[in-house]
């Protein structure tokens, strides 16, 4: 059986709080150029942010990213992190998350939709149909 999602949840460190953030990271195949990462802020709400997966693939050993999203591997300290800085019109916020939970993330994304082939996962007739929906 072929799964075509990823989800995985773990506790990431925001900028300035000393207790752990639940979040989730998600990817599916109908969307294949693009991954989640929901911070929970309440039993059953949650925040999402959607961003390039090429940045996840990329930021894991080098600084990436020049918009509202940037990630790079945290170089200052011994601990293995990977951080993500979210900016946007309400707020900034810098995120830690264990680099090793983000690289088995991103492998099984890879494994459902290598680098370099998403457009054969992509269904441009029903992106259409959605964009022009009223």
């Amino acid at each position: 059986m072929h799964q075509d999602a990823v989800h995985q949840s773990q506790f990431v460190y925001l900028n300035g709080c000393g207790t752990p953030l639940l979040s989730r990271l998600s990817y599916a195949a109908d969307e294949p150029f693009t991954v989640a990462l929901a911070f929970r802020i309440e039993p059953g709400e949650w925040v999402e942010w959607e961003f390039a997966r090429d940045l996840l693939l990329d930021g894991i050993t080098e600084p990436t990213g020049i918009g509202d999203v940037r990630v790079r591997p945290d170089l200052a300290t011994h601990e293995d992190y990977l951080v993500l800085e979210l900016e946007s019109p309400d707020g900034y916020a810098v995120v830690e998350i264990d680099i090793e939970d983000v690289r088995r993330f991103t492998e099984a994304t890879v494994e459902i939709v290598p680098p370099g082939t998403e457009s054969g996962h992509l269904d441009l007739d029903a992106l259409i149909a959605h964009l022009t929906a009223a």
